[in-house]
């Protein structure tokens, strides 16, 4: 059963049918601190359009209240307090063409509603390591899931999605993120990208090959490092932030975030203080300045006792890790190992290291001096998107598993340029 809204022209969305620096480490208390005293309020809504290029659209999302059990946007979910299993988001942006992308990101929000909430004890509310443990897990399960479905079926090789997902349980706010779609918050009228694009075009702004100016129009912008699916490990990057009173969430495919400028997103927020109408008027900016791509959206309004007010001298929002705690080894390695029909264990472990590649949907392969090492690059796929427009940021850009020094760089853009030039050359002789 479809869980996301496909949008076409002005009709009204459908809504989801009901069913660097890092946290404190081992031993600190903040991991399994008891959730904050006082309510906190949520107020959310979420759309997705299929843009004005595509005939069909790709992307999915999901909104999720763990408490209740409940998914959707019906009234109930669109505002209430934060129940003490949590609330949950998440936005995949599906590819592989014909139906497969929306195949591949429906099993995403699907199996990671279903992880999230398997297992959940009434009257016992999880710690923050558990909750961020879960979701890493949910996230790793839903790519196996993915990867095995595509094995299954010749017409769905190559099919994957991104996820950007966001939960909460107290005033911790955790982001999970494979890909490019992106995860913002907007606090006191200023707008932070907390995740990082795991893309080509972001790789070479780290290694100082791209400046943000030239990366809006740089050629291979569409080119993303992993996704969900096309392996059946991934790196998931978690991240957080310690939400404020009047914080706004922003999870967003690259159909927004390509094709809307960073202080259009921003002054949009600002000034549509109700989440449908911002949802709204987001789509809307993209779909004007070209549709190239589907388009999603959701934005979370967050407020309540349980919520510090903001503060003048408190440390500035921005892009922070979470690590989360190492675990005995005897309860660990078991709970590790995937499992051909449930995907991962529950909560159990840290997320996986290992840097992946797209399986069939390789643009070029890595050097052979490269070897094998779990430390060599991610394969770069290509997906569709429009250049992304680039937040402003203090502090350096880090993808996980994809810091490659600049001399390949440069050789497997040359190597590209090559393979392009020799069949152009062909076809036309």
């Amino acid at each position: 059963m479809p869980t996301s809204a496909h949008d076409h022209g002005d009709r009204p969305p459908v809504t989801q049918h009901e069913t660097p620096s890092v946290s404190p480490g081992p031993g600190d208390s903040a991991g399994t601190q008891p959730p904050t005293e006082g309510e906190i309020r949520v107020k959310v809504f979420a759309r997705t359009d299929v843009g004005q290029i595509r005939e069909h659209n790709e992307d999915n999302f999901l909104v999720a209240d763990l408490t209740r059990r409940t998914r959707g946007l019906l009234e109930g979910n669109r505002e209430g307090s934060v129940g003490p299993h949590g609330s949950l988001f998440a936005v995949c942006d599906g590819m592989g063409g014909a139906a497969a992308g929306e195949i591949a990101s429906q099993l995403a929000v699907d199996i990671l509603y279903e992880r999230m909430i398997e297992g959940l004890e009434e009257g016992h509310p999880l710690a923050r390591d558990r909750l961020a443990r879960r979701l890493v897990r949910a996230i790793e399960a839903a790519g196996l899931r993915i990867f095995q479905e595509a094995k299954l079926d010749r017409s769905r090789r190559g099919m994957g999605t991104t996820v950007t997902s966001a939960t909460l349980v107290d005033d911790h706010l955790f982001l999970a993120q494979v890909g490019d779609s992106r995860g913002y918050v907007l606090r006191d009228g200023q707008l932070v990208l907390l995740t990082r694009d795991q893309s080509l075009v972001n790789q070479l702004i780290e290694a100082g090959q791209l400046t943000e100016q030239e990366a809006e129009t740089f050629e291979h912008n569409n080119i993303i490092l992993q996704a969900l699916g096309t392996a059946d490990t991934v790196q998931v990057d978690l991240t957080y932030c310690e939400l404020r009173r009047g914080d706004t969430l922003l999870l967003c495919s690259d159909g927004l975030s390509g094709m809307v400028r960073f202080e259009d997103i921003r002054d949009a927020l600002r000034t549509t203080p109700e989440p449908i109408d911002a949802c709204r008027l987001l789509t809307e900016k993209a779909n004007q300045a070209g549709g190239h791509d589907n388009i999603t959206v959701i934005v979370v309004k967050f407020d309540g006792s349980g919520l510090k007010a903001v503060s003048s001298d408190a440390e500035p929002l921005k892009y922070c890790k979470y690590a989360l705690p190492e675990e005995p080894a005897e309860l660990t390695e078991p709970n590790r190992r995937l499992t051909p029909n449930t995907g991962l264990a529950d909560d159990q472990g840290a997320g996986t290291s290992l840097p992946q590649g797209l399986g069939s949907t390789f643009v070029f392969s890595p050097p052979p001096n490269l070897g094998t090492s779990a430390h060599a690059p991610a394969a770069p796929l290509v997906r569709s998107g429009a250049p992304p427009a680039l937040a402003p940021s203090d502090d350096g850009i880090e993808i996980p598993g994809t810091h490659v020094p600049p001399w390949v760089v440069v050789l497997i853009i040359a190597s590209v340029i090559l393979v392009l030039a020799g069949t152009a050359f062909l076809l036309l002789t």
